[in-house]
C-alpha cells in the first residue's frame, strides 16, 4: 500500500491534510491452470488485477501437465500447437517475447495419415506438395480440394477472425452473425461440406479428421470447424522444444513476473456467492479466499453442477446439463521404447477399417468398439532429448465413448492397451512389444476423477451448431455476477486456439482493475 504524503500546509494555520488510503487492487481468483486459466491470469494481470491461480493437481498445466518417468518426458495433453500468435500476445503483454522462453519449431508434415490399407498421405502447409498428394490419392478431386480450401478460408475469416473473441453474451449477438453463418453453410456438418467438394472417401477423411482434435464428430460437428484447415495452413503446426510443458512453465513465469501467484495441490470445493455475485472460493481444506471476481477454467458442467451448491441456477440447471451432448473421451497410452523408429512422423493419424461406423459407436451408440483409429505422437522426431539416448517417446490416443458407455475401465484398461499395442505393432511400430521400456495410461475415468471432466468427456460439450457460440455456457456467467468461464467448455470451444481465445474474451467482459476499483465501494 502506498504511504500517505507529507502534510500540506494551507494559510497561516498549519492543517495536516492526509490523502485517503488507497483501496487495495481488486483480486481475481482463477480456478484451474490449464492453458485457458493461465492465459486468463496473464491477461488480467496485465490489466492491473491481483491474481491467484488455484490448481487441484500437484503441478500446473491441468490437462497440459507433464508425466516424467524412466527418463522419458510425456506431455499429457495438447501436442498440436497452432495459431502461435495467441501465445505471442501473452508474452507481449508482459513486455517479453515468446522466443525468450520457448523454442517453438514448425512440424512438417503437419500429419502423416495412414489409411487402413497402408496408403500414406502427408498433410502439410505446402500448397504444391498438398496438391501433389491429393492428385496421387484422388486425381479427380484436385479442383474440388481447391474449392474446399477456399470455403475453409471464407469460414475462417468469419468464424475465427470475427467471432472467436466475441463473448456472445446476448441472443442478439447470435442473431447478428446468423446470416453470415448460413451463407457460409454453417448448417452443414464438417463431413457434409467435404462431401460437397470432393468425391474420394479417403480424401473426405483427410479433410475432416481434424474436428476430432477438438472433440467433435465430423458427421455432426458444424462445418464452421472446417476453418481449422485454413488456420493450420496460415500459421502452421508447431511443437516446443522440451514439450508443451515448456509453454506451461513459461506462462507460470509470466504470472509470477507480474507479482501474482500460482498455487498447486489446492482443490476448490465451492465458489462463494454474496448478493448474487461471486465473492471468492472455499478450498477443500476449508480455507476461504476472498475475490472480487472468479474465473473458472474448470469444465463448465462441473463448474455449475459442483462448485455452485448455494446458487439457484436459471439456465444451466442439472436437468439441462444432463440433457446436453458431450464430446467423446480418450484412452491415452504413454510409452517409451529402447529403440528408435525414425520412419514414424511427429504426428500420425492411423485410420482404422471403419470411419463413420466407428464414430457412430463412439458418439451415438456409446459403445466401446473392437477396432479403432489412432493418433500417434512421436515428439522425439523433433526433440530427441524427451527420451534417453537411443530411445523414442510416444503417446497414442484412441477416441472412445465417454462414461455413459458404462465401460468399467478398471477392468478394460489393460485389455484395451494390449489391443492398441497389437495394432501399432502390426502397422507402424514393428517389434514394439520387445522394445517397450516405459508405460502408463489415462482413461475416461481419469478424465472425470482427476481432471473434473463431466462424464469423462475430454472436450466438454460436443461442438454441434446448437451448442456453439451463444448456445454454449457464456464466458460471462448467466448464473452469477462476477463469475467468468474460460476453457473448452465455453465459447469458442476446445483446442488450443479456442481456449486461448476464451481468455482473450475476458478483455471485453471484465473491466480493467482501475475501472473496477473506481466503482462505488
Amino acid at each position: 500500500m502506498l504511504t500517505a504524503p507529507a502534510p500540506v500546509f494551507a494559510g497561516p494555520a498549519a492543517m495536516a491534510v492526509t490523502a485517503p488510503a488507497e483501496r487495495p487492487r481488486p483480486h481475481a481468483v482463477v480456478i484451474g491452470s490449464g492453458f485457458g486459466g493461465l492465459a486468463a491470469a496473464v491477461r488480467l494481470g496485465a490489466r492491473g488485477w491481483r491474481v491467484t491461480v488455484l490448481e487441484a493437481l500437484p503441478e500446473p498445466g491441468g490437462r497440459a501437465r507433464v508425466h516424467r518417468q524412466d527418463g522419458f518426458t510425456f506431455d499429457a495433453g495438447p501436442t498440436v500447437i497452432t495459431a502461435p500468435f495467441l501465445l505471442e500476445e501473452l508474452w507481449a503483454l508482459c513486455g517479453r517475447q515468446l522466443a525468450d522462453d520457448v523454442d517453438l519449431r514448425p512440424v512438417s508434415p503437419f500429419y502423416r495419415v495412414r489409411f487402413d490399407d497402408g496408403t500414406l498421405f502427408d498433410y502439410s502447409g505446402d500448397a504444391a506438395a498438398m496438391e501433389a498428394e491429393v492428385a496421387k490419392l484422388a486425381p479427380g478431386d484436385v479442383a474440388g480440394y481447391r474449392r474446399f480450401l477456399a470455403a475453409s478460408e471464407a469460414i475462417f475469416k468469419v468464424g475465427f477472425e470475427q467471432l472467436a473473441h466475441v463473448p456472445f453474451s446476448r441472443w442478439t449477438d447470435m442473431a447478428r452473425v446468423l446470416p453470415q453463418l448460413l451463407q457460409l453453410e454453417g448448417w452443414r456438418t464438417v463431413y457434409g461440406l467435404a462431401c460437397k467438394h470432393v468425391q474420394s472417401p479417403q480424401l473426405r477423411m483427410v479433410l475432416t479428421f481434424q474436428s476430432l482434435l477438438v472433440g467433435g464428430n465430423p458427421f455432426a460437428t458444424t462445418s464452421v470447424y472446417c476453418l481449422i484447415a485454413f488456420l493450420e495452413r496460415r500459421w502452421g503446426v508447431h511443437f516446443p522444444i522440451g514439450g508443451t510443458g515448456r509453454l506451461v512453465q513459461g506462462l507460470v513465469g509470466l504470472i509470477e513476473g507480474q507479482g501474482n501467484v500460482v498455487r498447486c495441490g489446492v482443490p476448490v470445493a465451492e465458489i462463494l456467492a454474496e448478493r448474487g455475485a461471486a465473492a471468492g472460493v472455499r478450498l477443500q481444506s476449508g480455507e476461504r479466499i476472498a475475490a472480487d471476481i472468479v474465473v473458472s477454467n474448470a469444465d463448465s458442467a462441473t463448474t455449475y453442477r459442483q462448485l455452485l451448491p448455494g446458487v439457484r441456477r436459471q439456465r444451466w440447471t442439472d436437468a439441462r446439463i444432463d440433457k446436453a451432448r458431450y464430446s467423446m473421451s480418450l484412452f491415452v497410452w504413454y510409452f517409451g521404447t529402447r529403440r528408435q523408429y525414425p520412419d514414424v512422423a511427429h504426428h500420425t493419424i492411423a485410420l482404422g477399417p471403419r470411419y463413420r461406423g466407428l464414430l457412430d459407436d463412439i458418439f451415438e451408440r456409446k459403445q466401446l468398439a473392437r477396432d479403432f483409429s489412432l493418433y500417434l505422437h512421436r515428439p522425439t522426431a523433433t526433440d530427441p532429448l524427451l527420451a534417453p539416448p537411443g530411445c523414442d517417446a510416444f503417446y497414442v490416443l484412441s477416441p472412445v465413448p465417454h462414461l455413459q458407455s458404462g465401460t468399467d475401465w478398471s477392468q478394460q484398461a489393460e485389455l484395451y492397451r494390449q489391443a492398441v499395442q497389437a495394432r501399432l505393432e502390426e502397422t507402424l511400430l514393428p517389434g514394439l512389444g520387445v522394445a517397450l521400456c516405459s508405460s502408463r495410461v489415462t482413461t475416461p475415468q481419469h478424465f472425470q476423477d482427476e481432471l473434473g471432466s463431466f462424464r469423462g468427456a475430454a472436450f466438454g460439450l460436443e461442438p454441434v451448431l446448437t451448442q456453439s457460440a451463444w448456445f454454449r455456457p457464456h464466458n460471462q456467467s448467466e448464473e452469477l455476477r462476477h463469475l467468468y468461464l474460460v476453457g473448452a467448455g465455453t465459447h469458442p470451444g476446445a483446442g488450443l486456439p479456442g481456449v486461448l481465445s476464451s481468455a482473450r474474451i475476458l478483455d471485453t467482459v471484465v473491466p480493467d482493475a482501475r475501472a473496477f476499483q473506481a466503482r462505488p465501494a
